[in-house]
């Protein structure tokens, strides 16, 4: 196994991150050698600026974190996250058609995503916490067909939701990588057996906000 910090995408999604949190996140990124660091969309410009010249991938969301805005307002987004710099986009699956079983209008919106990220990877949030097993397998297969990079398992924004377990990571990644799709873990992840445990069940990304203390040992 790499070490756990190639994993990490150190991330900070919460409506009243400051400025100086931001920075905070981004300077431990670059001190622990994080994979990359996840931002909203206002803070990627800046983010960028603090990042020039290092490795590390800036990530941001679109449709986040209650996928309810029509798909032309999912690609603005992420048009201009990509002009402001950002490496990859991680979008928030169209769950509203998902349980109306309209599975073709949700392969479309992710298909429509992909074609303007073009070369940079698309991770589609399926949110797990409001999806039975079997929403689970046909949301990643949507994600397959609509041409994503990723499956990724929360936004972290569902109340008195668990985020990523191994049970669904498992689900998720043998359903998609047979097609060449990975699996990114979210929600919840605090702990490093808890992260060591995902990463076992298929999971070559972790999104967290407690990377520091993932690659602490604790």
């Amino acid at each position: 196994m790499e070490k756990i910090n190639n994993y990490i995408e150190h991330t900070l999604l919460s409506p009243q991150a400051s400025k100086d949190q931001i920075e905070k996140l981004i300077q431990e990124a670059i001190e622990y050698n994080f994979l990359g660091v996840c931002v909203n969309p206002n803070y990627v410009d800046f983010a960028k600026k603090l990042l020039e010249g290092k490795s590390t991938k800036i990530v941001t969301v679109v449709n986040f974190p209650l996928a309810n805005n029509k798909i032309e307002t999912v690609l603005y987004q992420t048009e201009h996250a990509l002009k402001d710099g950002v490496d990859e986009i991680d979008t928030v699956i169209n769950l509203s058609e998902l349980k109306n079983k309209n599975y073709k209008k949700v392969e479309d919106d992710i298909k429509k995503t992909k074609e303007i990220c073009k070369d940079n990877n698309l991770k589609v949030i399926i949110e797990t916490d409001v999806l039975t097993k079997e929403e689970i397998v046909i949301a990643s297969n949507c994600a397959v067909s609509g041409g994503a990079n990723f499956v990724k398992t929360s936004t972290g924004f569902v109340k008195n939701g668990v985020g990523a377990t191994v049970e669904n990571v498992k689900l998720m990644y043998k359903t998609v990588s047979p097609h060449g799709l990975e699996v990114k873990a979210s929600g919840g992840i605090k702990t490093y057996s808890q992260a060591i445990d995902l990463i076992n069940a298929g999971a070559v990304r972790l999104g967290t906000s407690s990377g520091v203390q993932i690659i602490s040992g604790n």
